[in-house]
């Protein structure tokens, strides 16, 4: 890490899960920040001095701030910060202290006897995405996924083992597409459609657009997405028509907010009953240990 800088390492973690864009522009976004609310939250000024000074040796390195808001964790402001350069762009937070002195990079994470049942109780309420395995399993798993993203597809393999390895597990899919990848969020909308019309074909079609997604671009994504609808059973004209529908678009908003509200900031991001965890090719036997402790502990 160059420099040792605190957000050089925010972002080579922010660069791990997104695919290359061209940089974005160094500017405020005001209108996206919404109103600041306590007087002990960094200014606008305060956030762009300090990536300034971080990254403004690379010409090559910009930012756009996202959001500046009071932490769940008392004392703590929350920043999110969109980083661009020529390896990609990715959104990353960090945390900044009361007295506006320090700034801490990392994950708040809850703690107590139970630190995961808050969010596994707000799953199971609002993760309303396609589902399958018995509703009534003593372990329930949420993705948070975008069919646009590489590390999604490479995933894929070693999620698909454990559910077939371990049929007693309650998995459902949620939409979760990224704002950098240009038609993440046209195969979210079709992905719900196919859902509202049947479930088998909802995993069918997952499947055929992560095995599709070196071929599906921009501009030939819905002929490209229509076909895939097709194939997996479910009619690709009305599929079309329902994702042109602003439910539909609520829906998919409704699934990536759901998302935010329990911190996923990367695909593909797992929940085994509450708990986030990191899924990849190559760590089956991890979640393994993880869903035969969930099903366990009492």
């Amino acid at each position: 890490m160059r420099n040792r800088s605190i957000l050089l390492a925010l972002l080579a973690l922010s660069f791990i899960a997104v695919a290359q864009q061209k940089p974005g522009t160094k500017k405020k976004s005001s209108d996206q920040l919404g109103t600041q609310a306590s007087a002990n939250l960094p200014s606008e000024e305060d956030v762009n001095a300090f990536l300034h000074e971080t990254f403004g040796y690379d010409s090559q390195l910009t930012w756009k701030i996202v959001g500046i808001k009071s932490s769940q964790a008392e004392g703590l402001a929350e920043v999110t910060v969109q980083i661009s350069g020529p390896q990609g762009q990715g959104e990353q937070k960090f945390f900044v202290t009361q007295d506006g002195k320090h700034a801490v990079v990392g994950d708040v994470i809850p703690f107590g006897a139970h630190p995961f049942d808050k969010t596994r109780e707000l799953l199971q309420q609002k993760a309303t995405g396609p589902a399958r395995g018995p509703a009534s399993a003593a372990v329930t798993i949420v993705e948070f996924s975008d069919l646009q993203c590489p590390h999604c597809k490479e995933a894929a393999p070693t999620i698909e083992k454990l559910l077939t390895e371990n049929p007693n597990i309650h998995f459902v899919f949620q939409n979760f597409p990224l704002p950098m990848h240009n038609w993440a969020m046209k195969a979210a909308q079709y992905a719900d459609c196919v859902g509202q019309s049947s479930n088998d074909a909802f995993w069918k079609y997952i499947s055929s657009v992560y095995a599709a997604q070196s071929d599906i671009t921009a501009e030939n994504a819905d002929q490209k997405l229509t076909e895939l609808a097709d194939s997996s059973g479910v009619n690709g004209k009305d599929v079309v028509a329902c994702a042109a529908k602003p439910d539909t678009q609520s829906r998919v908003e409704a699934s990536v907010n759901l998302g935010k509200s329990v911190d996923v900031n990367a695909t593909p991001t797992l929940f085994i009953n509450g708990r986030p965890v990191g899924v990849n090719g190559n760590n089956y036997d991890v979640l393994k240990q993880i869903v035969d402790f969930a099903a366990n502990d009492k």
